[in-house]
């Protein structure tokens, strides 16, 4: 460096950093830095550059921040073709993008357009939600990240600081909720927030549970009839599940739903009379549910009974384990379908039927279709409440149930599969299910439901004997995972036909399994991961076959979403392996060590275009 390099170097770390001349001469001492400086400044004139100005006013929004149209209602009923503005874009739950620019034809021309660090590890589950031009990402951390989405660049940054004491059993995040100037955030320790779009800033917060006692949250608030519908997470830890609404302005409750009937209420005939195992029995809510405006009933998915064991907790045991129909105004459960009665599996069945209507025996049916963890793929039927059942076909591998009842969809369960107290029993698919909580995708186009599935996988299972303790756990069992011999894949993605109940094409990963939801498009394609290759995939949606594939930093478990910006469309989605996903590749790499390596951590948000 020369002596006039120097002296420069000098001069603006005096000017703009006094503290940084210590590092800049180091190893002088600071007397001879301070005596340097000063006859330095004595000889020569202040460097060119002028030191930062402090603002006169606040920071200037930017564009795409001010011009930001509040979202309304209406919109949420019948968003633009552009839009994605919530975790599945509509109400019904299709997860499809109408967009067509992007087809079989010309996907091979996708390019990542940007890509962004969101500073998380684990698991990226929420899906990239965008309306006018903003970018809303969530991410484990409870973290929210508003990103202008034709640049990449981020706009503002919310995080919740979580102390070590939060209890947080499946530490993800899977997406926001928009109305108005707000933005919603169900916080992993329970705790309900309403965001300014514009800002980041806390508009609000609300208390919807005690994480101490178990309770936490993971899923994206539904935003359904001026209302922000929320549940918590923690059936595994002996809570006992809800569904609660609060008003968007102001934070407070308007009702509150437990998925389990105390005493006297309806479905309490379901679990042991006298008893109190109702207090802890479970019916956890995980993920979002859909809603129909037509009824303005909302479907959810529950989770499974505590404790795991049904023996511990003789009867049905309602609402665990079901789809039940809320009346989003009052709160009122108005109908029901259990999947699995006493469920002994660990078999949450917390993924929401989709709306779709399908034709059976030359009839419209209004229709909900629900791939269930227990290994069937359901067709429903709904209506201003009861919910009907009109079949039920095995999606994967299924050994507990030896039929279902044609009229009401009741399974007979195989006692010899079924675990108990004591009692070890084996069944397929294992406990981690058929199809775990990614989402289903339908397309109109087709009329195909698309399903990531994990076929070949089974588990024993082992009752134990367990006490409640607040915040503990309260499975009480253990269990081993095997992959039945022989097999020559394990991941899956299933399409099935709504009107036929009959599977079209089936993809497989041989060394994979699949934890990726999928998003159908107008364009012809099926869009998902969840695969430890870090692949992002493309799939012709009539034929199954891999069209286009992108290598990401890591496995893509999260939510992809399309959307368009001045009239090109993007497809979006978060990268970030973890959770269930990474512990089901510990299991499989443990059976046959090698094949199922460390897939790597590390969340990112990818873009992806047409290129030239």
């Amino acid at each position: 460096m020369t002596v006039v390099a120097q002296r420069d170097r000098l001069l603006w770390a005096a000017w703009y950093h006094p503290a940084a001349m210590i590092r800049v001469l180091a190893p002088v001492s600071l007397a001879l830095a301070l005596v340097a400086a000063a006859v330095l400044w004595a000889q020569e004139p202040p460097p060119p550059l002028l030191p930062p100005q402090a603002p006169s006013g606040p920071t200037p929004m930017p564009a795409v921040l001010r011009n930001y149209t509040p979202v309304t209602e209406s919109r949420l009923k019948n968003p633009d073709d552009g839009d994605w503005m919530m975790n599945r874009r509509t109400y019904d739950g299709w997860g499809y993008s109408p967009l067509t620019q992007i087809t079989a034809a010309n996907v091979a021309r996708l390019k990542p357009v940007w890509s962004f660090s969101t500073g998380a590890i684990n698991g990226h589950e929420a899906a990239p939600i965008v309306h006018d031009g903003v970018m809303f990402v969530a991410t484990p951390g409870s973290q929210v990240i508003a990103i202008e989405a034709a640049t990449g660049t981020v706009l503002w940054r919310y995080r919740r600081p979580l102390g070590p004491e939060v209890i947080n059993r499946h530490p993800t995040t899977r997406g926001v909720g928009l109305l108005g100037d707000k933005v919603f955030l169900a916080a992993s320790d329970a705790v309900l927030m309403a965001l300014d779009v514009r800002t980041g800033r806390t508009v609000w917060s609300t208390t919807v549970a005690d994480n101490r006692a178990g309770h936490y949250m993971s899923l994206a608030p539904l935003v359904a009839n001026g209302k922000v519908l929320v549940g918590t997470s923690g059936g595994e830890l002996g809570i006992r599940g809800f569904i609660a609404a609060y008003d968007p302005d102001t934070g407070n409750e308007l009702w509150r739903t437990y998925t389990v009937p105390a005493p006297g209420e309806p479905g309490s005939e379901t679990w042991p009379r006298g008893g109190e195992q109702w207090k802890t029995g479970g019916g956890s809510v995980w993920v979002a549910g859909n809603y129909d405006p037509e009824t303005n009933l909302a479907y959810w998915g529950t989770g499974n009974g505590g404790p795991w064991i049904g023996d511990q907790r003789p009867g049905d045991n309602l609402y665990t384990s079901s789809t039940i129909a809320v009346d989003v105004t009052t709160g009122r459960i108005k109908g029901h379908f259990q999947y699995t009665p006493n469920e002994s599996f660990d078999w949450d069945e917390v993924s929401p039927p989709i709306l779709v209507d399908f034709q059976r025996n030359g009839q419209t049916v209004k229709g909900l279709i629900d791939v269930a963890r227990n290994g069937y793929l359901w067709f429903l039927e709904r209506g201003t409440g009861p919910i009907k059942f009109v079949q039920g076909v095995p999606h994967v591998r299924q050994t507990v149930f030896r039929s279902l009842d044609p009229v009401t969809g009741r399974p007979d369960l195989d006692p010899a599969h079924k675990p108990g107290t004591g009692k070890v029993a084996e069944f397929c698919p294992s406990h981690w299910g058929g199809k775990n909580w990614p989402p289903i995708a339908y397309s109109p186009q087709t009329r195909l439901v698309y399903v990531p599935a994990n076929e070949n996988l089974c588990a024993s299972m082992e009752g134990l004997p367990v006490k409640y303790s607040p915040g503990s756990a309260f499975t009480g069992a253990r269990n081993v995972m095997s992959i039945v011999p022989g097999t020559d894949h394990i991941g899956e993605v299933q399409a099935w036909n709504v009107d036929t109940g009959a599977r079209v094409w089936t993809h497989t990963f041989a060394k994979s399994s699949n934890w990726g939801p999928l998003l159908a498009t107008g364009g012809g394609l099926v869009f998902g991961g969840g695969t430890s290759d870090r692949m992002f995939r493309a799939f012709d949606a009539r034929t199954g076959k891999v069209v286009w594939e992108y290598p990401t930093t890591s496995g893509v478990i999260g939510q992809p979403s399309s959307f368009v910006l001045n009239g090109r469309q993007y497809v979006a989605v978060q990268s970030g392996w973890g959770i269930d996903a990474r512990g089901m590749q510990n299991r499989l790499n443990a059976i046959r060590p090698g094949e199922f390596p460390e897939v790597p951590e590390g969340g990112a948000v990818w873009v992806f275009a047409l290129g030239d």
